[in-house]
């Protein structure tokens, strides 16, 4: 059976390799044509992309995108931008695609493709201890009283607006800012998936910060531009083999169950 699995491996990944050689659609073609793979993220969301004290991307969507380049061949080219930016990137043709742990929803779904979801979450609030236990549900939150702080362009931003209409919420342009937020006391919570918020939490032990249980289901998924099937097919199969093989899972238990790589992050940038 193990045999047999590794056959299998082997031949998908040669069909893949054949696929963008002999059958190159727009976007693979420029892929191949510049043998560079240019992946669009945010860059401030820990576990999914972040910068290390050397200034190097890391993260589980990073993982994602120097294995694709791998397999393709190529080199991979990272570009950082705002969540907000990174559809019209992906339109105009100066990304192949996006990793930064995008939730699959029916609205951006109308501007972008997606393939997945890679992995699947839920939006939590992160605050001080004495404010999160009390918080059960999110009509807890749904008072003039309680200051919930959201980056800009996120689920977090639709759902908090959906949930908590009654909250003053403040919308700011990335975690980072949410994050000192209320670490300062201007906001009671942030809301954000919760992968991000088990990180910040334990980042900051010392500050006495707690994570609720997801309040949503936040499917992840690789953004893509919709004018090459080819390119599509590519990222789906590629998806699947790694599901296949178990290095998904590999690199879940890494990014998502390990402290490891907190190690490597800046402790300027304590917040992650």
């Amino acid at each position: 059976m193990k045999k047999l699995g590794i056959v299998f491996t082997t031949i998908l990944a040669v069909m893949l390799f054949y696929s963008v050689s002999s059958f190159a659609g727009e976007v693979i073609k420029r892929i191949m044509d510049r043998q560079v793979l240019v992946v669009g993220t945010t860059g401030h969301y820990p576990p999914f992309s972040v910068k290390d004290k050397n200034g190097k991307f890391i993260g589980f969507d990073i993982d994602l995108a120097t294995i694709i380049a791998k397999q393709l061949g190529v080199k991979l080219k990272i570009k950082q931008m705002a969540i907000s930016d990174l559809f019209s990137a992906l339109d105009k043709g100066n990304i192949d695609l996006a990793l930064a742990g995008i939730t699959i929803t029916p609205k951006r779904n109308i501007k972008v493709l997606f393939l997945g979801p890679y992995y699947v979450t839920g939006q939590s609030i992160l605050g001080k201890s004495s404010v999160v236990t009390k918080i059960k549900s999110p009509e807890d939150m749904n008072r003039p009283d309680f200051t919930l702080v959201v980056a800009h362009n996120t689920t977090g931003e639709q759902v908090a607006k959906a949930l908590i209409p009654k909250a003053r919420i403040i919308s700011v342009s990335n975690m980072e800012e949410a994050f000192n937020m209320v670490i300062s006391g201007q906001a009671q919570a942030l809301f954000a998936d919760e992968p991000f918020c088990v990180v910040a939490a334990f980042r900051n032990q010392d500050k006495d910060l707690a994570v609720s249980e997801p309040f949503t289901f936040e499917p992840l998924g690789v953004a893509m531009p919709e004018t090459d099937l080819l390119w599509m097919n590519w990222i789906d199969n590629f998806l699947m083999k790694l599901n296949a093989v178990g290095e998904l899972k590999k690199l879940k238990e890494y990014w998502f169950h390990s402290p490891e790589w907190m190690k490597n992050l800046p402790e300027k940038e304590k917040f992650m």
